[in-house]
């Protein structure tokens, strides 16, 4: 923190607090008990009514006689601030100075009115008045407040001489020495001073133009000996891109007076390089702070120096300048020719036109210049006219000019000593598909900028942003359907996802979620523990296609799309989804163990690199096709796989031991959510049947569902009935099921509900039993178990047993081939 003889200057913008509250909120900032006492120098801009002061002009040149009326109005509010934020007596002074100003500022409208017509000497003048009312109210209020202040009326002190074409030109000599005359006079803590305005040597009132506010506090820190200089904005600090277009944007933490002045000049929102002048010439620091958040660290801008030790990236920020026009000059008349490029630049300097990027090849074969693009035919016109004997010739081939550009610059003090900094700009922009017509670099190596179409730009600014910011380990992530499975992955995913990015800095991150009806899309990221929340709220209808889009945001570098359902018409889109490089994951079983030819379309993709992992559609969480992949990778034989691949009917089979009946059971199996709502979902094989014939699959086994022998355990007759009618009619079917398993018991085995697949394509699902030193036979709850026989574990099988139902043991099998993913991604 400055010590308590430092000097701070504090400039603040318009904000969006009206009224006396403005006042109070800027005066809490400057005089805070938890800062230092430092001399602090507020220099007020806070006015909005500058472009209301104009309007005035506008409507008195233009005989719009609500001008008076307008007039009136904004004396009136500013009364009615004073009255609201001063002690009676200052309040009615004060209001007596606006009422004097208003007399006068109809004075000049009203010559304004009879001439039709206002100098630039007169509009100044009348915008000025909103810094001279806001100073004097705040510095009221400070001193009303019991602290030691005063205000400066700008116009007293800061000279300035005839605006070049760089702006106004401050007379620094005369302006040093009036504010030390000032200061001889005034020895209080607190100095508010306007901002924008200004005087010339003769004491005629102007402003310091465009950007005049920020151009004001540099100029006062300056003049003032300053150890900083505070910029109040309603932004946190200088952000790494335009947050409107890149809402991942970050707040820079430091950046140098080169690096602000590149991103200034190429468009981003920092200082301009003009207002920072003063500042840079005496090393002043700059901060760029929140109003709405003064407790926030911000932005430093200082020198190369004052920067050692704080966080700092190879490239600090990147932005956009739009309307752009290139100009390219060719021919090989061109090469070797001295001259040709001094014939183009002054040519175009003769028509006024000015050149913002210029790329040459080392063959000089060509020369391209990006001007803007208002000038863009003024400019091609001009080159054809330097360059026509050549072009009549032959030894110049084209003047081409190429409209609806846009500048791209990565700017950063760092990019020079940090390898793969162009490598990164260029292979981001590649991934996301865009094309590059030109190249910048200077010597500096501080700025690489490309030209692109404009109607990339966006996507091109995201892009790089990414691949600088957000690093590889960002991954957009997709949810569809957010049942039970899908409801338990949110939760493990805002439980661990923090401690994932704190530990490997893997950035998961929701961007999207959908039910049957409705979806919901975020830039910026879903809090997964508010994710269903905002999708109850949503009204966006669900759009299969709209929602992948937004997952595989170009400028991300990987997205994945979670489908939690079991539904088919989400599985049909995978092929789709893969094309367009979106990972899947999924615990829905449809895909794998639909039509042969669309699961080999979906497992071609992996040729391309992208990923449909399945891992949870058998077992839940447990490694079962990891397991079998690994012994057929590997190189072993696998004779045969067979399991217990049901974790409703493993339970129901385990439990039910011949002293209740079947029926009551599946009942039970129902009430604790271990079936599905309609039991006969389970209870027909036909999920086992697709788990059958994804791992026979897995096996290289080319069968459909359609090849797998199932015994249904629901009788024929309960086929087409309703549910509640099901389980009402089924015990009458217990005296069946209960002959079955006295059969086994008398011989010594158990009844359990197997899929068996061999390598000779024969797969069943059945109600077979097994004895009880069998490995199946000793299973608890709703445990799977599946048996590998193969080359290698031909004596005794591989076997893979656990939990294998219930949400969260299926989420988690989600999340681990999401980070098995992640992991393969780098």
């Amino acid at each position: 923190m400055p010590s308590p003889s430092s000097v701070i200057v504090h400039k603040f913008g318009g904000t969006s607090v009206a009224g006396a509250e403005r006042y109070r909120h800027v005066a809490a900032i400057v005089t805070g008990a938890d800062r230092p006492r430092t001399q602090g120098i507020v220099v007020s801009a806070m006015s909005k009514v500058t472009d209301a002061l104009l309007d005035l002009v506008l409507r008195a040149r233009t005989h719009d006689d609500t001008y008076v009326a307008a007039l009136e109005s904004l004396i009136a509010r500013h009364r009615d601030t004073a009255r609201e934020l001063l002690p009676e007596g200052e309040a009615a002074r004060l209001a007596d100075v606006f009422s004097r100003d208003g007399r006068d500022l109809a004075d000049v409208l009203r010559a304004v009115w009879l001439g039709r017509g206002a100098s630039e000497l007169t509009e100044e003048l009348v915008s000025g008045y909103g810094e001279l009312w806001s100073a004097q109210l705040l510095a009221a209020h400070l001193v009303a407040a019991g602290h030691r202040a005063c205000w400066l009326d700008a116009r007293e002190v800061l000279v300035v001489s005839t605006s070049s074409e760089a702006g106004p030109r401050i007379d620094w000599a005369l302006s040093e020495k009036r504010l030390n005359d000032f200061r001889a006079a005034h020895d209080e803590e607190l100095v508010v001073i306007t901002g924008f305005i200004a005087s010339t040597r003769e004491g005629v009132p102007t402003t310091l133009k465009r950007n005049g506010s920020d151009f004001s506090g540099s100029i006062f820190g300056a003049l003032f000996g300053a150890d900083e200089i505070v910029i109040w904005t309603d932004v946190d600090g200088v952000l790494s891109a335009d947050p409107r277009r890149v809402p991942e944007a970050v707040v820079l933490e430091a950046m140098s007076y080169d690096e602000a002045c590149e991103l200034a000049y190429f468009g981003a929102k920092v200082l301009h390089p003009r207002t920072m002048e003063p500042a840079i010439a005496r090393q002043i620091p700059i901060r760029i702070k929140n109003t709405f958040a003064p407790d926030r660290p911000g932005s430093l801008i200082a020198s190369p120096a004052r920067l050692e030790g704080l966080a700092r990236r190879a490239v600090a920020g990147f932005s956009t300048f739009d309307g752009i026009a290139l100009v390219n000059l060719e021919g090989s008349g061109m090469i070797g020719v001295p001259g040709v490029a001094e014939r183009l630049f002054g040519a175009l300097r003769g028509a006024g036109v000015s050149v913002v990027l210029i790329s040459q090849g080392s063959s000089e074969h060509s020369i391209c210049v990006a001007v803007p693009e208002s000038h863009g035919g003024i400019a091609r016109d001009v080159v054809s006219r330097a360059f026509a004997p050549e072009i009549g010739e032959g030894l110049v081939q084209r003047v081409e000019l190429v409209p609806g550009q846009t500048i791209l610059a990565a700017v950063g003090d760092r990019m020079a000593h940090t390898p793969g900094v162009a490598a990164t700009f260029f292979s981001a922009l590649a991934k996301a598909g865009v094309s590059v017509r030109a190249i910048a670099q200077g010597s500096s190596e501080r700025n690489i900028s490309a030209v692109v179409d404009r109607a990339d730009s966006t996507r091109a600014l995201r892009a790089v942003h990414a691949g600088f910011v957000l690093s590889d380990r960002v991954i957009s992530l997709g949810l569809v359907g957010p049942g039970l499975v899908g409801t338990a992955l949110l939760a493990q995913l805002a439980e661990q996802a923090p401690v994932l990015r704190e530990t490997l800095r893997l950035d998961l991150r929701l961007r999207a979620i959908a039910d049957s009806k409705r979806m919901v899309l975020s830039e910026t990221g879903l809090s997964p523990d508010r994710a269903l929340i905002a999708l109850e709220a949503s009204s966006t209808p669900l759009d299969l296609d709209a929602l992948a889009a937004h997952v595989r945001a170009p400028h991300l570098p990987h997205a994945v799309m979670i489908d939690a359902t079991a539904n088919e018409t989400v599985a049909s889109h995978y092929d789709g989804w893969l094309a367009m490089g979106l990972h899947v994951v999924t615990p829905n079983k449809r895909a794998g163990a639909g039509p042969l030819s669309r699961y080999r379309s979906l497992r071609a993709h992996e040729s391309r690199g992208v990923s449909w992992l399945y891992e949870a559609t058998v077992g839940a969480g447990l490694p079962v096709i990891a397991t079998l992949r690994d012994l057929v990778r590997t190189g072993d034989r696998v004779s045969k796989v067979e399991g217990v691949l049901s974790g409703t009917l493993s339970y129901v089979f385990n439990v039910w031991d011949g002293t209740r009946p079947f029926s009551e059971v599946v009942r039970e199996a129902k009430a604790l959510g271990y079936t599905e709502p309609d039991p006969r979902d389970d209870l027909s094989g036909m999920d086992v049947a697709r788990k059958l014939v994804i791992l026979a699959r897995e096996m290289g086994v080319a069968i459909e569902l359609a090849d797998v022998e199932i015994e249904s355990l629901v009788p024929a007759a309960l086929r087409d009935v309703s549910a509640s009618a099901f389980l009402d009619a089924l015990p009458a079917h217990d005296a069946e099921m209960s002959a079955r398993l006295d059969r086994a018991r008398a011989e010594g085995n158990v009844l359990r509900y197997v899929g068996v697949v061999s390598s000779d394509g024969k797969a069943k699902v059945a109600l077979l039993p097994y004895a009880r030193t069998h490995a199946f036979a000793g299973l608890a709850a709703t445990d799977n178990v599946i048996a590998f026989t193969s080359k290698r574990y031909a004596s005794q099988p591989l076997v893979v047993r656990g939990p294998g139902a219930g949400p969260e043991v299926t989420a988690g099998g989600v999340f681990a081939d999401l980070l098995r993913l992640a992991g393969s991604l780098g």
